[in-house]
């Protein structure tokens, strides 16, 4: 089994909840009125999840490149850069999810939240 040998990142002071409760009430009761189940496959927590774990990878090559999408490389050259999306289904903690996974021209980006084998590390975020 691997070993995280990442350290922990700090916790931030505020306690304050990232997601808003009426937000959260609103999309449960679409996700109701819609006939989406909770949890399971194509269910609102798997949604959620593939939301999440895709704006983190988008993240993770923003700063592996050092710019966002569609900036130019600083020396004006282009260099690396982002270069379409390959499909993965990964396990998580909601059972498995389908996630597109950004890549870069090089191919020198490797996602640190999503693992070769296709778990996402839950305990990186």
């Amino acid at each position: 089994m691997k070993q995280n040998t990442r350290s922990k990142k700090p916790s931030s002071e505020s306690t304050e909840p990232v997601l808003d409760r009426a937000l959260m009430g609103e999309l449960v009761a679409r996700a109701k009125t819609d006939g989406i189940q909770m949890a399971g496959e194509g269910g609102l927590l798997a949604q959620l999840t593939k939301l999440v774990v895709e704006g983190a990878l988008e993240s993770e090559l923003t700063d592996h490149l050092g710019r966002e999408s569609g900036e130019r490389a600083e020396d004006g050259r282009s260099g690396n850069y982002r270069n379409e999306h390959r499909s993965k289904t990964v396990t998580t903690d909601v059972g498995p999810v389908e996630i597109e996974v950004p890549r870069d021209r090089n191919g020198s980006f490797e996602p640190q939240l999503v693992e070769a084998r296709g778990f996402v590390d839950s305990h990186t975020w």
